[in-house]
């Protein structure tokens, strides 16, 4: 079977990995970080939306379309699925389960930036995991709070008042503790993206009492098949 896997986390790595003896298997990634070493074609860069998505699945004679992006990648998740649509495919999709609070932990939910700013009001040093967009919306600073915020790589905007952190992890429990401690961080600002990788900043939390402020999922399409591990989704293959 041809295989087209839309990929950027670990467990889609695993899937490639999983299913290049025994089938073509074609990986793509936005180009973003860093690039797998996979016993199959790796493609990097976008589509072109769509349907250029559609034009690449009919090209390469893709029978099977296979979402396993990131679980806030709703964009690139929606293109998939209306190019599984004009392509006349299939469309399976892994989604990664998301992360459920433990005991001793503070978590607070917001749906979108608005949401989180309003959250935010009663902390001053809150510490950003959640990608570029505190940097985009800088101007929202209030003037009482200083921002942490790690990415992979971006340029800090010119504020005092915000800290710019470039680092690819995993990061491990006592990394996490040290950086939260050394910032004198008040708050912890996360998205909801579920797996192993990144989990250790939420313990850190947890045992230094610090609240966390968890972005909300977007709403994904639905796929033909959808399934919450990768080893289902191969077998089912």
């Amino acid at each position: 079977m041809r295989i087209l896997i839309l990929g950027g986390i670990g467990e889609a790595v695993t899937l490639a990995r999983t299913l290049a003896p025994v089938h073509t298997v074609i990986y793509s990634v936005a180009g973003k970080g860093r690039w797998p070493d996979l016993p199959c074609a790796v493609r990097s860069g976008g589509f072109g939306g769509s349907d250029g998505l559609a034009l690449f699945l009919r090209e390469q004679r893709i029978e099977r379309l296979i979402d396993a992006t990131h679980p806030y990648a709703a964009q690139i998740s929606r293109n998939a699925a209306r190019a599984a649509r004009l392509a006349q495919i299939p469309l399976w999709a892994y989604r990664r389960p998301a992360w459920r609070p433990e005991s001793g932990d503070d978590w607070r939910f917001a749906a979108d930036w608005p949401a989180l700013m309003v959250g935010l009001r009663e902390f001053r040093r809150p510490f950003f995991t959640i990608g570029l967009e505190p940097l985009r919306r800088w101007t929202d600073l209030p003037p009482e709070q200083h921002w942490l915020v790690r990415c992979l790589a971006a340029q800090a905007p010119a504020t005092p008042h915000l800290t710019l952190l470039c680092a690819t992890g995993p990061f491990t429990l006592e990394q996490e503790i040290a950086l939260l401690r050394d910032y004198q961080i008040d708050v912890l600002v996360v998205k909801n993206s579920g797996g192993g990788a990144v989990e250790a900043k939420l313990a850190a939390a947890r045992r230094l009492a610090i609240p966390v402020i968890m972005l909300d999922r977007p709403a994904l399409p639905t796929a033909d098949r959808e399934f919450d591990s990768v080893q289902r989704l191969a077998a089912a293959l």
